[in-house]
């Protein structure tokens, strides 16, 4: 391996001397950088970056804290790939970190990003509650921007999605539709997503005069599997509805295959629909009415406050899209 000795050597300077170049001092004169420079090329050396910014203070990473616990599924896929995009074309790299499974891990994940010195870190927490999550955006030497939860203290240091009002778009959508007695499979709990959706459900029921709706409400956990379990669980209790709202996109996909394995139609006995607009929900059959949920708005956002660049407002709260396809039909 052809070492910063082996440069200095070959450019007849000394090895400080190649450091000071690397690390872009202006002390050094041209002719000199023009030496080191050739000699880098010509050993063909390939500098240690994470030491050289280390050594400097000075990192181009920006860094992304995820609990473990939504890493399978769209919404972890979607949400990392928007964050690395954007880290990208502001010439930055992202660095992520595990959460876990718990607050302390949480906090450790993001004390992990801080000593690598990253620029700023993005938290997606599922632990920590909002006065851990305050504390930090408090002391963190590096600006630290909370995704999908509300602060009070520091509103500029977080982007959510407003999750009720994207539920309340897709019952009144259903309601416009003919659809009045309407099932919920949920998500996890206390997931801020899965509680505010799962509230709007069933404040639009109680508002049609339906108290009955615990009868109308089962329990998965995001995935595909448990959306499968909940849907023939809805079904075997026998109680009357024409659609399901699932909490993701995920759970509703599994809802349409149990719906067919059970021998009714979709949407013509029962319609099915969704969050988050995940890709499979295109190419299903039938194709899933959903809602958009901008998470590459919520993470563009967040990188923007960490580099300090020009955005519309330091606070935001985001709106998603109603994506109405074949999942759905008139009653």
């Amino acid at each position: 391996m052809v070492t910063m000795l082996d440069v200095a050597r070959c450019a007849g300077v000394s090895k400080s001397t190649v450091s000071r170049v690397l690390n872009g001092k202006n002390i050094v004169r041209e002719e000199i950088k023009a030496l080191v420079y050739k000699a880098i090329e010509e050993t063909g050396y390939r500098p240690n970056l994470l030491a050289q910014q280390l050594a400097t203070q000075k990192t181009n990473m920006i860094g992304l804290v995820i609990t473990n616990d939504v890493y399978n599924g769209p919404f972890f896929s979607t949400l990392v790939y928007n964050a690395a995009k954007f880290c990208e074309e502001q010439d930055r790299r992202l660095i992520f970190a595990d959460g876990k499974n718990s607050a302390e891990d949480e906090i450790n994940a993001i004390d992990f990003l801080v000593r690598m010195k990253c620029a700023g870190i993005m938290v997606y927490p599922r632990h920590m509650s909002v006065t851990q999550l305050e504390k930090i955006v408090a002391d963190s030497p590096v600006p630290v921007i909370i995704l999908n939860h509300k602060l009070t203290q520091h509103r500029d240091r977080a982007i959510c999605i407003d999750h009720y009002h994207g539920a309340e778009m897709m019952m009144n959508y259903l309601f416009s539709q003919g659809h009045k007695r309407i099932a919920y499979i949920s998500g996890k709990m206390p997931a801020p997503s899965n509680s505010a959706r799962q509230q709007a459900w069933q404040d639009k029921l109680q508002s049609q005069g339906q108290q009955d709706y615990e009868t109308l409400l089962a329990h998965g956990n995001w995935s595909m599997e448990s959306g499968y379990q909940a849907a023939r669980e809805l079904i075997d209790r026998k109680e009357a509805f024409t659609a399901i709202l699932a909490g993701n996109d995920d759970m509703a996909l599994g809802a349409i295959k149990a719906l067919k394995d059970m021998k009714l139609a979709v949407p013509e006995t029962i319609s099915v629909a969704g969050f988050d607009n995940a890709k499979t929900g295109h190419y299903f059959s039938p194709a899933l009415t959903t809602l958009d949920t901008p998470l590459d708005q919520m993470v563009k956002r967040a990188v923007e406050i960490i580099l300090d660049l020009p955005r519309d407002a330091a606070y935001s709260t985001l709106s998603g899209t109603l994506v109405v396809r074949e999942s759905v039909s008139k009653r």
